[in-house]
C-alpha cells in the first residue's frame, strides 16, 4: 500500500497510517467535496489497470480481486448470482475471462462461476476494493462514488510556484 504523509506546519505528529487528513471524516465547513475527488482519483487507477489488460492481457503473476456492491445503478450480473450475493460480491480476473471491455463508467468481463458463464456489468461507482496480491497493492473504496472517471484532457501546463517546504506538488502526465 502506498501512503504519503505530509505534516501540516504546526503538527507535531503525522496522521494515523492509512489516513490522511481530512479523509477519515469530512472537512468541516469545506465546499470542495475532496473525499468525492479523491475516490473518483482512485477509481480512475482500476480504469487505467483495466483499460491495459483489455489491450495487453494480464502480464506476469498479476491477477485481481475486485469487489462491489451488486445493488449499485448500473451493475448487471445474472439473477443467480445476484441472489447468492444480495449486498457485495468479489470477482477474480486471473486465468479463464473473457470479453473483456472497459470503458468510462465501468466494465464488461465473461466469468465462470461452478463451471456457468456469466456476463457482468460493473460500474466503477459500484467498487467497494480491487487487490492485486501478486504485488500487495489494495484500494478500498467508499460506496457511491460519482461513475464516471475516465481521466479529462489535461489543460495546458501552468508554471510551478513554490508551494512551500510542507508541500509536494503533483504533476502527472499520462502517455498520450
Amino acid at each position: 500500500m502506498y501512503v504519503l504523509f505530509i505534516n501540516p506546519p504546526g503538527l507535531t505528529r503525522p496522521h494515523p497510517p492509512g489516513t490522511c487528513m481530512g479523509m477519515t471524516e469530512p472537512i468541516a465547513d469545506s465546499l470542495i467535496p475532496y473525499d468525492e475527488i479523491v475516490q473518483d482519483a482512485l477509481r480512475s487507477v482500476v480504469w487505467r489497470v483495466l483499460k491495459r489488460v483489455e489491450a495487453e492481457g494480464l502480464p506476469g503473476q498479476h491477477h485481481f480481486y475486485i469487489a462491489f456492491n451488486t445493488k449499485a445503478p448500473g451493475v448487471s450480473i445474472p439473477k443467480r448470482l445476484s441472489e447468492r450475493y444480495p449486498d457485495e460480491m468479489t470477482i477474480v480476473i486471473q486465468h479463464q475471462y473473457w470479453d473483456l471491455s472497459v470503458d468510462d463508467l465501468g466494465f464488461t468481463i465473461g466469468l465462470s462461476f461452478n463451471q456457468v458463464p456469466a456476463k457482468l456489468r460493473v460500474p466503477y461507482a459500484a467498487l467497494t476494493g480491487f487487490v492485486d496480491p501478486a504485488v500487495n497493492f489494495a484500494l478500498q473504496f467508499q460506496a457511491g462514488g460519482e461513475g464516471a472517471v475516465a481521466p479529462e484532457p489535461e489543460p495546458d501546463p501552468e508554471p510551478q510556484q513554490d508551494l512551500g517546504e510542507n508541500v509536494v506538488a503533483f504533476d502527472f502526465k499520462r502517455k498520450k
